[in-house]
């Protein structure tokens, strides 16, 4: 068997008030998800990402994260000691420390996501979403995602949801987890290949591929009138992106649908729902957690 290669681990120490923005600046320098362990007696998180060593070396993008935390710092967050390590790891550390900090997500009693190795059984009639934590993209942890998994649930408890959009879908959770629910037809697309790559193969593993087929599209190349048009809507992307794309992304909506805006700095929230007011939509529900704020809108 061929001996797998070592990891860098790159690690910032810092509060949990600033724990989800230091792990957005993680991932924005290596392309890849960040985790995150709070030690409860020191009051302290570790914020942390994992790159193959074959890729450039970590060290160089210090100067990079080091302005990233002054960034984060000047934005009134509490950042704590900010301090940077980068180890070098093997690669089966990291995957038992994954095991130890990556918990099963329930999302009432209708949904139910889970690592492959862990042994929860699901609730009567629960749908259940495999997905391993890997080193690139998101597992249902972080609050935008977790809010997109509730209102999937939401708007199908509520019967106003049968046909579901996802873009940006990323590990592909919010259209396994749509598939999983019931809706049809589920459409998913990322503009990043590798994302599109990961997404095939979760969708492969949780035997939704028939009814699931990942794509790689770019929403500023989309069309900006749509052949087809969804019950739910998810733009789960950042902000600037979110505004520059509003008519593209709201054409793809129906009449009487619902369109949920995630991934958004909860300081840039309110420029948002001003941009998307203007189309007609209004805020029905929304979450805001640490800094991070997202929300559901229907046309008025």
């Amino acid at each position: 068997m061929k001996k797998q290669k070592p990891l860098w681990r790159v690690s910032v120490a810092t509060s949990l008030e600033a724990e989800d923005a230091v792990g957005e600046l993680l991932a924005g320098c290596f392309g890849g998800a960040a985790s995150s362990y709070f030690d409860l007696e020191k009051q302290t998180s570790l914020v942390s990402v994992f790159v193959e060593t074959g890729k450039s070396l970590p060290a160089r993008r210090r100067p990079e994260i080091a302005a990233g935390l002054k960034r984060i710092a000047a934005c009134g967050l509490r950042l704590g000691a900010g301090d940077i390590e980068i180890t070098k790891v093997k690669r089966e550390d990291w995957a038992e420390s994954w095991k130890r900090h990556f918990q099963p997500l329930e999302i009432g009693p209708e949904l139910l996501v889970k690592p492959s190795w862990s042994k929860q059984k699901p609730q009567r009639n629960q749908s259940v979403v495999i997905l391993d934590p890997g080193l690139s993209f998101g597992t249902g942890q972080h609050p935008t995602t977790s809010f997109c998994l509730s209102e999937l649930v939401r708007c199908r408890n509520a019967g106003k949801a049968a046909s579901f959009l996802d873009m940006g879908t990323g590990s592909g959770i919010l259209a396994i987890a749509a598939a999983k629910l019931g809706y049809q037809p589920v459409q998913a697309f990322d503009f990043d290949p590798e994302a599109v790559r990961v997404a095939k193969e979760n969708v492969r593993k949780n035997r939704v591929a028939d009814r699931v087929k990942p794509v790689r599209r770019d929403v500023t190349k989309l069309p900006e009138k749509s052949a087809r048009q969804f019950d739910l809507v998810c733009a789960n992307l950042i902000s600037n992106l979110l505004i520059a794309e509003r008519r593209r992304i709201v054409d793809r909506l129906k009449p009487d649908g619902v369109l949920v805006l995630a991934g958004i700095l909860a300081v840039e929230f309110g420029e948002v729902q001003k941009t998307f007011a203007e189309l007609g939509l209004k805020l029905v529900a929304h979450r805001a957690e640490n800094e991070w704020c997202s929300g559901s809108f229907c046309f008025s």
